[in-house]
């Protein structure tokens, strides 16, 4: 059906070199305008202003392109849904846009598959088609801003400009001190996503209710077969985190009315997991744990049983692949023991899988997978588990080398692959050839090369659709800038472009 709508539009003074002629600084520009406006009106608290404006918005041609743009240049752009329609060419983009329209929308059934959890279940992934992907995209833009105005202060996943290290500072800050709370609630939602009630969702949501709840209803299909969706969103859909984050908002809120300040608890939360302190178990028990269960009965959501538990800080806990605990008093966040092993798992088996490449070719496997390891720890204590990681990465590399060369001597193997390269020596290295015919050396990464580095968290209050803190956000996307050595980019264009996920 949609192949059939393209073909249609064809017809229309669509084509390519539209496409390429738009001013995306323009584009990026008046949806802006218009965001920044919703999030105003939301904080003055006059709704009806607010749902006004997000008409506005989802009727913007400037929008409708944005939202095309964010689908074809998704890492899952050349994954079609159930009519198998991608958007590949120019002209096809500028289409889907002209095409997005909510007269005579009708949503199409998602296509279902699973992806495996690290405790052997499989998570049900949902695959919308590119026309639907689209629609969220929009609409989306249009929630974005009442979303970030409605989360909790201390909540972070899901939200631009905040990440899991702001997070685990936050754990920092709450825990660090010798007054501070010694016990801790790890929460976990069973099947969040999944348990949504459809109901709270369309009565709470402050977005389109009719195009919500066309997305709520669309079915999804399975070896040959649509079945209908009785609860939650879908995961994989482009709104359905933003959804979310609006569903838990109000926790912390709740958690602090049913608490004092001397139960010392403060909440922080990433997604569907989050963890509560409280200054004894009995708090947490009596006072936080049955609010919680009365704020998610609400919504349809449960806590897990298994792996929702308190623990003193002196036995520690995990949290985002973090191990945080006190050793004689003092607060040591590092990486958690099954995160280690994950990573190392992962690299022999990539050393296992290639025995008989190139050099080079394993090398350039195994380095962004070190690289973006140790990137993820480098704010917290793990300069002794990077170097645990290089010697084991280093055993197996030489396992890998000496079984290639049965016959040959352990020095003739450490010359051909391990290089003294300035004060380092057993560097595993390999020479090859660059676009201009010289001869360069590549290197594996190692992981005790990354600086270790203290994080600084966000401020809880900071959004992108206040400006009053625009100055400060620019500042700090400027650092980061700095940092990746690009310090060219203006400040709040570069945070503009982050924030809508816009690339050049």
């Amino acid at each position: 059906m949609m192949a059939k709508s393209l073909s249609k539009a064809s017809a229309s003074s669509a084509d390519a070199n539209e496409w390429k002629s738009i001013d995306w600084d323009s584009v990026i520009a008046s949806v802006r305008r218009l965001q920044i406006r919703i999030a105003k009106a939301y904080r003055e608290r006059r709704y009806g202003k607010a749902k006004a404006l997000q008409r506005l918005l989802t009727t913007s041609y400037h929008a409708k392109l944005l939202a095309v743009k964010r689908v074809v240049q998704n890492k899952g752009s050349k994954t079609p849904g159930v009519d198998g329609v991608i958007w590949s060419t120019q002209q096809q983009k500028m289409e889907a846009a002209l095409l997005l329209k909510r007269r005579d929308y009708k949503t199409q059934p998602l296509r279902r598959i699973y992806i495996s959890k690290r405790d052997g279940k499989q998570r049900p992934l949902s695959i919308s088609p590119m026309r639907c992907r689209a629609q969220q995209n929009l609409h989306l833009l249009a929630l974005d801003p009442i979303a970030e105005t409605m989360a909790d202060k201390n909540s972070y996943g899901f939200r631009p400009l905040r990440s899991t290290a702001d997070a685990i500072e936050q754990c920092f800050k709450a825990l660090h001190r010798q007054t501070s709370a010694q016990f801790i609630l790890e929460g976990d939602i069973a099947a969040c996503f999944d348990s949504l009630d459809k109901t709270w969702l369309c009565n709470n949501i402050p977005m389109d209710k009719v195009m919500l709840k066309k997305w709520l209803d669309a079915g999804y299909f399975e070896k040959g077969k649509i079945y209908p969706t009785e609860r939650g969103l879908a995961q994989g859909g482009s709104i359905s985190p933003t959804i979310l984050v609006v569903a838990l908002s109000g926790l912390e809120a709740a958690v602090k009315a049913a608490t004092e300040r001397k139960d010392k608890v403060n909440v922080c939360v990433y997604a569907d997991d989050f963890i509560i302190t409280g200054a004894t178990q009995e708090i947490l028990e009596q006072k936080v744990k049955p609010t919680i269960a009365s704020f998610l009965g609400e919504r349809g959501l449960t806590l897990s049983e298994r792996k929702t538990k308190i623990t003193h800080i002196n036995e520690g806990f995990d949290f985002l692949g973090m191990n945080i605990r006190k050793y004689n008093g003092k607060c040591i966040i590092k990486p958690a023991k099954g995160n280690v092993k994950r990573l190392l798992a992962d690299i022999r088996q990539e050393i296992k899988k290639h025995r008989a490449t190139k050099t080079e070719y394993l090398i350039l496997r195994l380095n962004p997978k070190i690289r973006g390891w140790s990137n993820y720890y480098r704010h917290v204590c793990s300069k002794q588990t990077f170097g645990y990681v290089d010697y084991q990465i280093f055993q197996s590399l030489w396992r890998w080398a000496k079984r290639r060369h049965p016959n040959k001597r352990k020095r003739w193997i450490k010359d051909k692959y391990f290089k003294q390269i300035g004060d380092r020596s057993w560097v595993f290295s390999d020479t090859v050839m660059n676009k201009s015919g010289n001869r360069k050396i590549i290197t594996l990464r190692e992981a005790s090369k990354t600086p270790i580095k203290r994080h600084v968290k966000i401020r809880k209050e900071s959004t992108p659709y206040d400006p009053a803190h625009h100055s400060y956000l620019g500042e700090r996307i400027q650092k980061s800038l700095e940092e990746r050595h690009n310090p060219t980019k203006p400040k709040w264009w570069s945070l503009w472009k982050m924030l809508l996920d816009i690339e050049d």
